[in-house]
Protein backbone atom coordinates (compact mmCIF):
# COMPACT_ATOMS: atom_id res chain seq x y z
CA UNK A 1 0.00 0.00 0.00
CA UNK A 2 0.93 3.57 -0.77
CA UNK A 3 1.87 6.25 2.23
CA UNK A 4 -0.02 8.82 3.23
CA UNK A 5 1.95 11.23 1.31
CA UNK A 6 2.15 9.41 -1.76
CA UNK A 7 -1.97 9.62 -2.28
CA UNK A 8 -1.75 12.60 -1.47
CA UNK A 9 0.73 13.75 -4.18
CA UNK A 10 -1.44 11.58 -6.78
CA UNK A 11 -4.34 13.56 -5.75
CA UNK A 12 -2.17 16.92 -6.79
CA UNK A 13 -1.43 15.31 -9.88
CA UNK A 14 -4.83 14.29 -11.05
CA UNK A 15 -6.06 17.82 -9.88
CA UNK A 16 -3.30 19.30 -12.33
CA UNK A 17 -4.13 17.78 -15.00
CA UNK A 18 -8.39 17.55 -15.23
CA UNK A 19 -8.62 17.33 -18.98
CA UNK A 20 -6.43 14.00 -18.91
CA UNK A 21 -7.60 11.64 -16.14
CA UNK A 22 -8.54 7.95 -16.95
CA UNK A 23 -10.57 5.78 -14.58
CA UNK A 24 -7.59 4.16 -13.90
CA UNK A 25 -5.90 6.84 -11.74
CA UNK A 26 -9.23 7.54 -9.60
CA UNK A 27 -9.48 3.77 -8.89
CA UNK A 28 -5.65 3.80 -8.06
CA UNK A 29 -6.64 6.75 -5.44
CA UNK A 30 -9.69 4.79 -3.92
CA UNK A 31 -8.08 1.38 -3.76
CA UNK A 32 -4.88 3.04 -1.28
CA UNK A 33 -7.55 4.59 0.65
CA UNK A 34 -8.54 2.11 1.86
CA UNK A 35 -6.38 1.27 4.31
CA UNK A 36 -7.05 4.90 5.64
CA UNK A 37 -11.24 4.28 5.68
CA UNK A 38 -14.39 2.56 4.22
CA UNK A 39 -14.20 2.08 0.90
CA UNK A 40 -16.74 0.84 -1.46
CA UNK A 41 -17.31 1.02 -5.21
CA UNK A 42 -20.79 -0.16 -6.95
CA UNK A 43 -21.13 -0.66 -10.60
CA UNK A 44 -24.58 -1.58 -11.69
CA UNK A 45 -23.61 -0.82 -15.08
CA UNK A 46 -20.98 -0.11 -17.64
CA UNK A 47 -21.81 3.54 -17.54
CA UNK A 48 -21.47 5.03 -13.92
CA UNK A 49 -19.28 3.70 -10.80
CA UNK A 50 -20.40 5.10 -7.59
CA UNK A 51 -17.51 5.57 -5.22
CA UNK A 52 -17.61 5.99 -1.38
CA UNK A 53 -15.57 6.71 1.01
CA UNK A 54 -16.64 7.44 4.91
CA UNK A 55 -19.84 9.36 4.19
CA UNK A 56 -18.44 11.00 0.63
CA UNK A 57 -20.37 9.69 -2.51
CA UNK A 58 -19.35 10.46 -5.76
CA UNK A 59 -19.72 8.70 -9.43
CA UNK A 60 -17.58 8.83 -12.56
CA UNK A 61 -18.51 7.72 -16.15
CA UNK A 62 -15.23 5.43 -17.01
CA UNK A 63 -17.31 4.10 -20.18
CA UNK A 64 -17.17 6.87 -22.72
CA UNK A 65 -17.21 7.36 -26.71
CA UNK A 66 -13.69 7.56 -28.52
CA UNK A 67 -11.06 6.86 -25.02
CA UNK A 68 -10.93 6.31 -21.61
CA UNK A 69 -10.60 9.85 -20.39
CA UNK A 70 -12.93 10.79 -17.99
CA UNK A 71 -14.58 13.96 -18.39
CA UNK A 72 -13.16 17.00 -15.95
CA UNK A 73 -17.15 17.32 -14.22
CA UNK A 74 -15.90 14.18 -12.90
CA UNK A 75 -12.53 14.64 -12.01
CA UNK A 76 -14.04 17.45 -10.41
CA UNK A 77 -16.80 15.33 -8.50
CA UNK A 78 -13.46 13.47 -7.06
CA UNK A 79 -11.96 16.37 -6.04
CA UNK A 80 -14.36 17.59 -3.96
CA UNK A 81 -15.00 14.68 -2.27
CA UNK A 82 -11.17 14.69 -1.65
CA UNK A 83 -11.56 18.09 -0.22
CA UNK A 84 -15.03 17.32 2.23
CA UNK A 85 -12.64 14.30 3.64
CA UNK A 86 -9.31 15.81 3.96
CA UNK A 87 -7.26 14.56 1.35
CA UNK A 88 -6.89 17.62 -0.98
CA UNK A 89 -6.86 21.09 -0.32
Amino acid sequence: MASEEKIRERIREIAGRKNNVDAADIDWVMNQLKQFGNVSVETENVHIKMWRFDDEIFSICPHTKGGCQLKPVYVKNFLNAMMKTGWYD
